[in-house]
Parts: structure tokens; C-alpha cells; sequence
């Protein structure tokens, strides 16, 4: 994320960080040790983000926040493959929850969400995308 907002961070764009422990239970930490994780742990190495990190959120189920209830219904979803449900830590399961932690929404200028992408971004800048 940090190479998107080297690339792009001088042309409107930003990328909105939110923490969610609903994937395999990866992410236990309270909200004001997420950004010590992140620079000592996961990624670790001193990594800090250039993006604002926002407070832990649940992002599916009957708790999941009202920004991601309407990202989702804003969107078709991308795959109706749901994965294995022993690792969603949420209910009930729809079909067009996000399925992991790194799942990505793209929205314009014009707050619209053109676009839902399982986006992979690697440390040399490359991308692949599954739309």
C-alpha cells in the first residue's frame, strides 16, 4: 500500500487502512498496538504506513460496520467461490462478504465504487489483480 501512495499519493489519492480480526483470527492486537505491529511484527522492519490506519473494524457479519455494508452492496461480489468457512470468524456468511484481509475497494472522486478488486501488490511495485 505504501508503494500505491508513493505511485499516486500526488494525484488525489489515498489509501484508507482498516484493521479486522474476522480472517483466521490474524489480527488479535487492540487498536493502539496496530501500528507497532505493523513497524516490529507484520510487516515488521520498521515498516510504518504513509496512509491513515483507522481503528479496527469487523467488515461482514451482523456486526460489520455501516462503510463496508455499503461498499458490499454497492458492488457485485467477484467470486462466488466463499473459501473455508473454518477460518470466517463472523455470521452469517453472504455471499458477497469480503473473504480476506487484503481485499480492496477502489472509489472515485465522486464517492461511487466503480470497481471491487482482489488486488496482490508486491514489494517491487507490481500488481495483479483478479476482477
Amino acid at each position: 500500500m505504501n508503494a500505491l501512495m508513493e505511485m499516486f499519493g500526488d494525484l488525489s489519492f489515498t489509501v484508507l487502512g482498516f484493521s479486522c480480526n474476522q480472517f483466521g483470527l490474524q489480527s488479535p492486537e487492540v487498536n493502539h498496538e496496530t501500528l507497532n505491529v505493523l513497524k516490529y511484527v507484520r510487516p515488521g522492519g520498521g515498516f510504518m504506513p504513509k496512509f491513515p490506519v483507522f481503528a479496527k473494524v469487523e467488515v461482514n457479519g451482523i456486526n460489520e460496520d455501516p462503510l463496508f455494508t455499503f461498499l458490499k452492496e454497492s458492488l457485485p461480489f467477484v467470486n462466488p467461490v466463499i473459501g473455508d468457512i473454518k477460518k470466517f470468524y463472523w455470521s452469517p456468511i453472504k455471499v458477497n462478504d469480503i473473504r480476506w484481509n487484503f481485499e480492496k475497494f477502489l472509489i472515485t472522486p465522486l464517492e461511487e465504487p466503480p470497481c471491487h478488486h482482489r488486488t496482490y501488490l508486491f514489494c517491487d511495485g507490481s500488481v495483479i489483480q483478479n476482477k
